[in-house]
């Protein structure tokens, strides 16, 4: 929602360590709960892109504040800066959130998770 994954590949890179046969469960369970779509990419058939419906949106405000609760107790990787504006500006923030997602502007709200290296 708020990082621009669009692909399979891009949500399993994205630093979480999720194993592919659950990433390609809950994607599926969210795909058949009306909460993403999947569709497959006009230039290359084998690649699926996921994209919120409107029910995965109005997510937003409760998925937007899960993240600055989780920022407030833990560390995370969302930037201090996100963090603080989301706590101002909360409205104008899930405004910008729902404009993206209508206009399909595929630019993260926040950058994306640098891809952590594990440890042996």
């Amino acid at each position: 929602m708020v990082r621009g994954y669009r692909t399979f590949k891009e949500f399993q890179d994205a630093g979480e360590g999720i194993a592919s046969n659950i990433l390609s469960d809950r994607l599926q369970r969210l795909s058949v709960a009306g909460i993403i779509t999947a569709k497959p990419e006009e230039t290359d058939a084998r690649k699926v892109n996921y994209r919120l419906t409107e029910k995965g949106i109005d997510l937003a405000p409760l998925l937007l504040d899960l993240l600055v609760w989780g920022a407030r107790y833990e560390k995370t990787g969302a930037p201090p800066e996100f963090i603080k504006q989301m706590i101002e500006n909360r409205e104008a923030v899930l405004g910008e959130v729902r404009r993206r997602w209508q206009q399909q502007d595929l630019t993260p709200l926040i950058p994306r998770f640098e891809r952590r290296q594990r440890s042996s």
